[in-house]
């Protein structure tokens, strides 16, 4: 009997089947599942099955490596690797890795459809890079040590996040989804602080020391207090280490949940975004960080002068609601008297600052022009380290690099203030919403340093993810191409013009 062979041709899934690597790659897994319980035990070996899943999902999904990106800067910004190498990895640089990795190859294996976007950003922002690279140099004398050559590498990819982030959405639906998830995840964020903060001091110790298996801290200041004193209020903290940078990070990204409360096409359900938005707020009072409280307040009052006045109601209603819960808690008159005493710098914490501020203005008047890059300060009568985004900027760039960033961010402000009236009510206020978060960002930045300093990279990561949210909405909808890729691939033309998505929701 005849059998036509071209019937029986064995499928992709049967050479996957057989395929030898396929074998090879099975029996890794399970000898590296089997020694992973042998010597850290089953939790750890589950998490690393789960990461093997994350990875795979990160090398085929743009979108994963965006939301696993802004979860792990929000969440768990200092999780890393639970065994040590030359170089221990946290888990925020190896996403931020993959995610460069996806949509560079994507762009080189098929140039005709994805072209590499720089944004009108990106040329000024590769030369701010090239700056603070020519200060680490310069201030190391050209021997930078490798903590520091480690801790910059991950401030670089955290700024790099700008072409991640605008390199990776090229629609309108990616766009929406992004900034829902950076909402839920700094939700979730601040549900772990409210917890951590509710639970007893001796539980919530206990468990944040489990935590040193992937890097975090197990002795010294792990559970933080006003004035370093066990006696008096908890501050909370979150999976971020420190109160303040958590604070900072609230306020970012509190704003941009409040301004989709405003806006008459919110992007989630509004009782959603109260909740999530009442989640962020309550949190970040109860970091007690006078910086991100005044820096969310002037973004709402930025966003109520500029698009949505019925900010001010809401700013009334939460700063209402807030009062009542302190009062409630019994913790009104310390509040009360924190941020007196901060606007007046009677306490230990503005003193120091006082003192910060002093000598930098020392470092700056000695090294105005580069700098003393991102080491130690070179004189011994100095010390560096400022709790000021802007004095830092100063002190390890000199002159020349605060004046890049200030540049950089006033041509981004520029450039999207002008983009604001050709949108539709959607992408306006997705576009507000990113220039309240950076509003409040930079109003922190005043009193503190985090989203400038090397040792806090998921700070610079969610800065400049935010910058790239806005940059996004820009490049779409005024999309472009190389001209040498028009040429080539005439269909690009028509692509150019009708691909933006952007105009049509």
């Amino acid at each position: 009997m005849f059998v036509n062979p071209l019937l029986h041709q064995p499928t992709w899934r049967d050479r996957l089947v057989q395929s030898p690597i396929l074998i090879a790659c099975l029996a890794l897994i399970t000898g590296g599942l089997i020694g992973g319980i042998t010597a850290l035990g089953p939790l750890y070996a589950a998490a690393g099955v789960l990461a093997l899943f994350v990875v795979t999902a990160l090398l085929v999904s743009v979108q994963t490596g965006l939301i696993a990106t802004l979860a792990i800067a929000t969440i768990i910004p200092f999780g890393t690797l639970p065994f040590k190498a030359i170089i221990t990895p946290n888990f925020l640089t190896l996403v931020l890795v993959a995610l460069n990795a996806v949509w560079l190859f994507r762009a080189l294996a098929r140039s005709d459809t994805y072209d590499v976007r720089l944004g009108s950003l990106g040329v000024p922002l590769i030369g701010f890079l090239g700056l603070t690279f020519f200060s680490l140099v310069l201030g190391a004398r050209g021997l930078p040590d490798p903590q520091t050559l480690h801790n910059y590498a991950k401030f670089v990819l955290g700024v790099g996040c700008y072409f991640s982030v605008i390199n990776c959405i090229r629609d309108r639906a990616t766009l929406r989804f992004t900034i829902r998830a950076l909402i839920v995840v700094s939700g979730i964020s601040a549900l772990i602080g409210l917890v951590l903060w509710t639970l007893p001091d001796a539980v919530a110790l206990q468990f944040l020391v489990s935590l040193g298996r992937i890097g975090y801290p197990t002795s010294g200041r792990v559970l933080r207090y006003i004035e370093d004193d066990p006696n008096g209020l908890e501050r909370a903290i979150g999976l971020g280490v420190d109160p303040n940078s958590f604070g900072g990070m609230l306020a970012l990204v509190a704003v941009l949940t409040l301004t989709q409360l405003a806006t008459p096409q919110p992007i989630l359900p509004r009782w959603v975004l109260a909740t999530l938005g009442g989640l962020q707020v309550l949190a970040l009072l109860l970091t007690f960080s006078r910086a991100a409280l005044f820096g969310l307040i002037i973004a709402a009052a930025f966003l109520a002068t500029v698009r949505y006045p019925r900010l001010w109601r809401y700013m009334i209603v939460v700063g209402t609601v807030g009062a009542v819960l302190l009062v409630g808690l019994g913790y009104a008159d310390d509040f009360i008297q924190r941020v007196l005493s901060g606007i007046q710098f009677r306490d230990q914490a503005q003193q120091m600052r006082l003192g910060e501020y002093a000598n930098a203005i020392a470092i700056i008047q000695r090294y105005p022009v580069f700098g003393i890059g991102f080491g130690q300060a070179p004189d011994l009568d100095l010390s560096a380290g400022v709790s000021s985004i802007y004095l830092a900027i100063a002190q390890r760039m000199g002159l020349v690099g605060l004046a890049v960033f200030l540049g950089l961010i006033g041509f981004w402000f520029t450039r999207s203030l002008q983009l604001l009236p050709a949108l539709d009510d959607e992408l306006a206020s997705w576009l507000l919403g990113c220039q309240g978060a950076l509003v409040a960002a930079l109003a922190v930045g005043v009193a503190d340093h985090y989203f400038f300093n090397i040792e806090f990279s998921h700070m610079a990561t969610l800065f400049w993810a935010t910058v790239g949210l806005g940059s996004a909405i820009e490049t779409c909808v005024h999309p472009s191409l190389p001209s040498d890729l028009l040429r080539a691939y005439p269909h690009n033309r028509a692509r150019a013009d009708n691909e933006n998505s952007f105009t049509n929701p």
